[in-house]
């Protein structure tokens, strides 16, 4: 853990009322969070990590009442619970935030035994680096757990992963993230989830979640005050043991177009093979923005695509003048 003690926070944020969180929300809890400490880290669409060192002196208390305090405020001002993970670094204030309940803190304790007890059960998955390809490599080694791994001789993890990484995910099964909280890098992604009333097997109810999250997206890309394309597509999906699996693909070209989005993420989701799986949420990231302008596109001859474009635009600009929820497709309206 860090030499320096609890300083960092992690905060999952959702509505007091239910439903996913709106973009007014989180930017007003960002802002919240901007006033109290100035190292926070937007990881939308529903999470923020704080580096809160220099408040906990500024306020003279200690890390789970300035927790207290943030939540407080956060619902009051804004209608928004949160769930406070604290930890020495950002990755163990994640998993701790994940454990946390719903308008509670969890603090993890500074001994780096009991930080490994914490750990000790979760799958290799729970640790930030380890990827779909790395998990499976440490599972037909089985080094299955966080407490596997840490157990490891460093020098066979690094034969089996590499140096680097090999290196990195030993130190984070011990609880060790050199990683620093990074102010303002949310301006490179955009992201939304969607959360199940109860845990989903329907993979037809997935499709749909999966249509309504690029519909959301493309708007927000196409809608930006430069117009925005991304170039690359991050799938999440949370089981309903708190697993999560990730799928990553980068577009043949820079896209904002609802149409192309849904293709890709469907093509992670069948990726992934999922079948009967029981899921809690699932998310989309993209990432790799840049403006609309620089983008090179090849011309589409289509005139189903031209027309399915200019039927964005023409939905972009009601939504923009009556709401996001004026027009919808059928099958999301139904």
């Amino acid at each position: 853990m860090s030499a320096t003690g609890k300083t960092v926070m992690c905060l999952r944020l959702r509505p007091a009322g239910g439903g996913p969180l709106g973009a007014g929300e989180y930017a007003g809890v960002l802002a919240l969070l901007g006033g109290i400490t100035p190292a926070v880290q937007a990881l939308p669409p529903d999470t923020a990590l704080a580096d809160v060192r220099g408040a906990l002196r500024y306020f003279g208390c200690d890390a789970r009442r300035l927790a207290a305090l943030i939540r407080v405020r956060a619902l009051a001002l804004h209608g928004v619970d949160a769930a406070v993970g604290v930890a020495g670094n950002p990755m163990l204030a994640r998993a701790a935030a994940r454990e946390a309940r719903p308008g509670g803190t969890l603090v993890l304790p500074e001994d780096p035994a009991a930080v490994r007890d914490f750990l000790a059960d979760k799958p290799v998955t729970a640790l930030d680096g380890v990827g779909a390809g790395a998990a499976r490599t440490l599972c037909s080694y089985g080094l299955d757990s966080v407490g596997r791994v840490a157990a490891a001789p460093p020098a066979a993890l690094r034969r089996i992963l590499g140096a680097r990484l090999g290196r990195e995910v030993h130190e984070r099964a011990l609880g060790i993230d050199r990683t620093p909280v990074r102010p303002g890098s949310a301006a490179r992604t955009l992201a939304a989830e969607r959360l199940f009333d109860r845990d989903e097997l329907d993979p037809a109810r997935h499709r749909r979640a999966l249509l309504s999250l690029t519909e959301e997206l493309g708007a927000k890309l196409r809608t930006q005050e430069d117009g925005r394309v991304c170039r690359v597509l991050t799938l999440g999906v949370r089981c309903a043991d708190r697993t999560t699996l990730t799928r990553t693909r980068t577009l043949a070209e820079p896209t904002a177009h609802s149409a192309a989005l849904t293709a890709a993420a469907y093509a992670l989701y069948g990726g992934l093979g999922l079948q009967r799986a029981r899921v809690r949420a699932l998310s989309l990231r993209v990432e790799g923005l840049i403006p609309a302008e620089r983008a090179v596109q090849q011309l589409s001859l289509d005139p189903e695509d031209e027309k399915a474009r200019r039927l964005e635009a023409v939905t972009d600009r009601v939504r923009t003048r009556f709401g996001p929820h004026a027009i919808a497709r059928g099958t999301l309206a139904a």
